[in-house]
């Protein structure tokens, strides 16, 4: 069976779970079917990979519609194709029309529950929404991420059939993602291994909350490091706004440590390992794989009880998770707080949870586990025999 899997992000051009995803899924499915991946950006010389570039600059819609466009073309011959985010969305719909072949899509997010996106996209976030319902209204089978992803689907698509949703959950490898005691990342950083660490690693977004950490910020223990690792701001304002917290942090404490850009996996690995408390505070998570390469270095997680992090993220076992209050930001960054200064103060509870933290992502979520419930998925589809539309 061909399948071409279509995808914006794809390694070394990633920026979020969605392209981490894309790269190590595409790895195990080359054992069990005959894969291509298309996908934006520069070309690629890994076999089987052809880029496109996105064909109108400046415009994130329009540009990713002009290579969706170039992208479904290219499928001919393919028996099935499998988009990933509403950027490819597009690409998996065209080329189920064009060329009558199952369309199976998985859902990283959905576009109405990130209405903070029109910050980001302006009119094209309405192009986004219109891609993604299109597509999934006739997808033959759709992919949840987790099972609080399925429940966001129907709900928020009831045209969907059920029976076409189904969860399979983002993977690990735990032989790449593992502990690492180096620390000559934590040297270069200016990041002190003696004193408790509390990180966040994550794209400067509404989405994943990182004001509600800056603000859990000036309640931390005056002895525990917060260090951010920030990938691309989504907007200026967003980037002005984390600016001006980060700033009045430093004026109320020390050890404050920002790095802007994302981290090759060395450097990741040891801020994972060395951290004392990883801390996920997104409003929005549909699972949240930066948890899963936390717990896969040895980490206890702090994050909020949103989407399918409850799935991944076991309470009072791997680490622990607090509400998110929508109508109280300052409630919320409270209880981000008050999680993280339990652990620091207690740092061999702290270990007890990151050592759970790798069993249970080598114990249930495995990529070749993952890749084996697609190919399951892809079958279903094919068997459906209602592409033709």
């Amino acid at each position: 069976m061909r399948v071409d899997l279509l995808t914006k992000e794809y390694p070394p051009e990633v920026y979020g779970g969605a392209g981490v995803h894309a790269g190590e899924l595409a790895r195990e499915l080359r054992r069990l079917v005959d894969l291509r991946v298309r996908c934006f950006g520069a070309p690629r010389t890994e076999p089987g990979v052809t880029a496109y570039p996105e064909t109108v600059p400046g415009d994130a819609a329009l540009g990713a519609l002009g290579a969706d466009v170039a992208i479904a073309a290219d499928c001919a011959g393919a028996d099935l194709v499998h988009s990933h985010t509403w950027y490819a969305n597009g690409a998996g719909r065209l080329a189920q029309v064009v060329h009558g072949v199952p369309h199976v899509m998985t859902m990283h997010s959905l576009e109405p529950l990130r209405p903070w996106k029109a910050e980001q996209l302006g009119g094209g976030y309405a192009l986004s929404s219109l891609l993604e319902r299109t597509a999934i209204r006739y997808a033959d089978a759709v992919v949840a991420v987790s099972a609080a992803m399925r429940a966001d689907i129907l709900d928020v698509y009831p045209g969907v059939d059920p029976e076409k949703v189904h969860v399979v959950h983002n993977g690990i490898d735990t032989a790449v993602q593992r502990p690492d005691p180096r620390t000559d990342a934590l040297d270069r950083y200016g990041i002190d291994p003696h004193r408790p660490i509390a990180l966040f690693v994550g794209r400067v977004t509404r989405q994943k909350g990182l004001e509600l950490l800056l603000r859990a910020g000036f309640e931390l223990d005056p002895d525990t490091q917060l260090v951010l690792a920030c990938g691309r701001p989504d907007t200026p304002e967003i980037a002005a706004e984390t600016a001006e917290l980060v700033a009045a942090l430093h004026r109320t404490r020390t050890g404050v440590v920002r790095i802007d850009g994302m981290l090759d996996p060395d450097p990741l690995r040891q801020l994972l390992t060395h951290a004392t408390v990883f801390v996920c505070p997104s409003r929005y998570e549909p699972m949240g794989i930066v948890n899963l390469e936390a717990m896969a270095c040895g980490t206890a997680v702090v994050a909020t009880a949103v989407g399918g992090i409850p799935e991944v993220v076991a309470d009072g076992d791997t680490g622990r998770l607090v509400p998110l209050d929508p109508a109280d930001d300052k409630r919320t960054a409270s209880e981000l707080a008050a999680a993280v200064n339990a652990l620091t103060a207690d740092p061999a509870r702290a270990r007890a949870l990151g050592a759970a933290g790798r069993r249970r992502a080598a114990a249930l979520f495995g990529w070749d586990t993952a890749a084996r419930r697609t190919v399951e998925v892809y079958q279903s589809a094919r068997s459906s025999g209602g592409y033709r539309k």
